[in-house]
């Protein structure tokens, strides 16, 4: 696994990010909506209120963070009303004198009074992320309140971009974000003025939150429905072989809740396809937003990949129908290996819809399984041993002798013990919905048949395909697991890889004397990429036919081809596929942050992986049991992902022997039992559009269905919850694993109070779920 000094990859993942955003964006620059029963965003100026200098045309003329570091403006959007993510704002004049931002002090600001259901704000964070409440007061003397919680402009693409920031005295080639969110409003009431929270003046080492403009998004009377982007995917629809699904966003805009007697339909309308799948949207609050997905299917005479123009139609019972026109690519086309042609595959809808994984480092780093405890990964074993100052040097040393090479544990990897089927019953047991083998580590030692090497678990040690024999295990005993195949791009002392830094390449060499030895099984090739590397992953798509390519490192590769090649597979078979961020190219469908998470929402598909060890994706046997992760703390773990669009793909080191550690076990097991109750809290839940979080609690909805409020704490005798979230007199709180029926709840000064009894209290453990029934009226 990606080793701990790596992590500076997450920064490359949000360049990544950026990019996936910014070109959703030039889709949304070519989309148009239209409507008869519509207002117009009120753009809200803000120069009454610019408190601070955060854009300059050169070093050391601005000081956002009271460091003297600041935007570049020449890579900001230009003064004026701009256009950014659909909406309009007035940005502020950038590069001259003048302040460009207020930092944020508890300032009120006026607003036109009218009915709106959102404030929409153009927003970052400096010295950290920032979490504060805005406080709406309406005409009528009432006020309602709503957490904000805003990433440091150094954490995560946004709306606005720039490649490098200006410190006092030159240029810091790190990448700084502004950010859009929204604040929710009570669209039947007239709201007057916002009150921001209260931060700190710009200091080092002090958070402030800063806010460059404000727009507000008008509630429309009575029912109506608003298209606020739309786009041609390469999913297949659940269920079918050929209906192509596109994605639109849709937002209730008007003054009446979306119910099963006033429905919202889409439908998507161009030359040469229909709507065999409408979307159905029959609950939805007021100012929430829903992705949909319409399935369409295109005439035979138009070929796979044509561009079309294209509508969605959303039409809601008694209300005006609204339209979004953009650029359609009608079928899917066969792939080829270039960044255009890649970059228009997604994560599938079971990949979003799984949240849960289970991850498995095992190999010959499994017979030594040592590491220093919560520092260093055990399955990089051999390259600490290599480094006479690193600690598994002498551990090395000490236990095996001079004269024991790394190789020489081959023999000792024996899998006499290895169930695949109690394997993947376990995985099942646990809730999991797929896993990821570990095919080969940056070792070299491949755990399936290849021709390209004798250096593989058939040839040497178990004698064995135990890829093969787990996916084989799985087909027959868990057909609903996914499966997936981890590759790792370089490999330490391939004598054939030739780089620098930590995978400069081999041959290997004696640990003691520093002479080269050789490389067991290794058979001579003259082009590492094209004669070893990419024919091993095609065999790894061909012959086991995963539903995850998990890359590792990146480094030099051939992936779009390997991609190309299997995307066409994929579409040839009817499968629905995915692949990682870590294969060498901007191409993927997801990003990997590793033993760590992001603070706030990331709309781009993201999972999070980490071990059940401290420190250690292998099985390191110098850990108590005592230091594994708590299932409370992994179920947290678990909760807090998913509520930011993530997924949560867990570790488990096997022994060299193939058993799981007992203590593995029961972390598997105790996570499946809290989700057996939980679960629809988790699975088949989307993240809600308008905040992740509110201290303790975290939020996911299951459209048309229900809304989920999950507490990583005991609740007390109150749940309450600042946020906005979508109930209405009437609707139901129950708590998922209590029998005691529903939890009496009220609202008051806009926020959500949720009584909790005693035996609702002890009725839970880790995580305590909440469920907002909605009630048709």
């Amino acid at each position: 696994m990606l080793k701990r000094f790596f992590h500076l990859k997450i920064a490359m993942d949000t360049m990544l990010i950026f990019i996936v955003i910014m070109a959703s964006l030039l889709v949304q620059a070519c989309g148009s909506s239209t409507q008869t029963n519509s207002a117009s965003s009120v753009v809200v100026s803000l120069s009454s209120y610019l408190n601070n200098k955060g854009t300059g045309s050169g070093p050391g003329q601005a000081n956002l963070d009271g460091s003297g570091y600041s935007y570049p403006a020449n890579q900001l959007p230009q003064a004026g009303q701009r256009t950014l993510n659909g909406i309009s704002y007035q940005f502020p004049t950038s590069g001259s004198g003048a302040d460009d931002n207020v930092v944020a002090l508890g300032q009120t600001i006026n607003l036109p009074q009218g009915n709106y259901q959102q404030a929409l704000l153009l927003v970052t964070a400096t010295w950290g992320s920032v979490s504060g409440t805005v406080t709406i007061h309406y005409a009528d003397g009432s006020t309602s309140s709503a957490s904000l919680s805003v990433p440091d402009w150094l954490n995560t693409s946004g709306v606005v971009n720039t490649s490098y920031r200006y410190t006092p005295t030159g240029i810091d080639q790190e990448a700084a974000h502004i950010y859009a969110v929204q604040v929710g409003i009570d669209g039947t009431k007239i709201a007057s003025s916002l009150t921001l929270p209260s931060t700190a003046r710009p200091s080092p080492n002090q958070p402030s939150l800063h806010v460059f403009a404000l727009t507000l998004q008008p509630a429309v009377q009575g029912y109506s429905a608003r298209v606020l982007d739309a786009h041609s995917t390469t999913k297949i629809m659940s269920g079918t072989s050929t209906t192509q699904v596109i994605e639109a966003t849709v937002e209730n805009n008007g003054t009446e809740w979306f119910t099963p007697s006033h429905p919202t339909r889409v439908v998507v309308q161009g030359d040469g396809i229909e709507t065999v799948v409408p979307a159905v949207i029959s609950e939805l609050g007021l100012g929430e937003q829903v992705i949909v997905e319409v399935g369409i299917k295109k005439l035979a005479s138009i070929a796979d990949g044509t561009q079309i123009s294209g509508m969605v139609v959303a039409q809601t019972t008694g209300g005006s129908a609204n339209r979004f026109t953009f650029m359609l690519t009608a079928g899917i086309a066969q792939y080829s290996p270039t960044d255009a042609s890649l970059s228009l595959h997604q994560a599938p809808d079971w990949f979003d819809n799984a949240k849960f994984g289970i991850f498995i480092h095992w190999g010959i780093y499994s017979v030594p399984a040592w590491a220093p405890v919560g520092k260093e990964y055990a399955e990089w074993y051999w390259n600490h041993m290599n480094n006479k100052q690193d600690p598994t040097y002498q551990h090395q040393l000490q236990t095996y002798g001079p004269n024991f090479n790394y190789d020489d544990f081959i023999p000792q990897f024996t899998a006499a013990k290895f169930d695949p089927k109690a394997w993947v019953q376990l995985f099942n047991q646990a809730g999991a919905k797929y896993f990821v083998q570990v095919t080969k580590h940056h070792d070299g030692f491949a755990l399936f048949q290849t021709q390209y090497s004798h250096r593989d678990s058939v040839d040497l040690g178990p004698h064995k395909d135990l890829v093969k024999e787990l996916f084989d295990a799985a087909a027959q005993y868990a057909p609903n697991l996914k499966r997936g195949v981890y590759y790792s791009l370089p490999e330490w002392y391939n004598p054939a890889y030739h780089s620098s830094g930590a995978f400069s390449g081999g041959p290997p060499t004696q640990y003691v004397t520093g002479q080269q030895i050789p490389y067991t099984g290794y058979i001579p090739v003259k082009n590492y990429v094209q004669d070893f590397q990419k024919p091993q992953m095609l065999e790894l798509v061909h012959n086991y036919k995963p539903d995850i390519l998990w890359c590792d490192i990146g480094g030099i590769n051939d992936s779009r081809t390997v991609f190309a090649d299997y995307f066409n597979q994929a579409l040839h078979l009817g499968q629905q596929v995915t692949v990682n961020d870590r294969c060498g190219i901007p191409e993927h469908d997801f990003t990997t942050p590793e033993y760590s998470s992001f603070s706030n929402l990331v709309v781009q598909k993201w999972e999070s992986t980490r071990g059940i060890d401290p420190d250690s994706f292998g099985y390191n046997a110098a850990t108590p049991d005592s230091a594994y992760a708590t299932a409370g703390q992994l179920i947290t773990n678990l909760v807090d992902i998913v509520s930011k669009n993530g997924n949560f793909l867990l570790d488990i080191g096997p022994k060299a022997d193939g058993t799981i550690p007992a203590i593995m076990q029961q972390r598997l097991l105790e996570m499946g039992a809290w989700l057996k109750v939980n679960g629809e809290a988790i699975y088949n839940t989307t993240y809600w559009s308008r905040a992740s979080q509110d201290g303790n609690l975290r939020f996911t909805v299951r459209p048309n269905q229900a809304f989920y409020i999950t507490s990583l704490v005991k609740p007390g005798n109150q749940i309450v919850v600042n946020q906005p979230v979508p109930i209405q007199p009437g609707d139901v709180i129950t708590m998922l694993g209590y029998a005691g029926g529903p939890l009496h709840w009220s609202q008051q000064g806009g926020r959500l109070i949720i009584d909790v009894p005693p035996a609702a209290q002890q009725a839970g453990q880790y995580a305590w779920a909440f469920k907002i029934i909605w009630k048709s009226r």
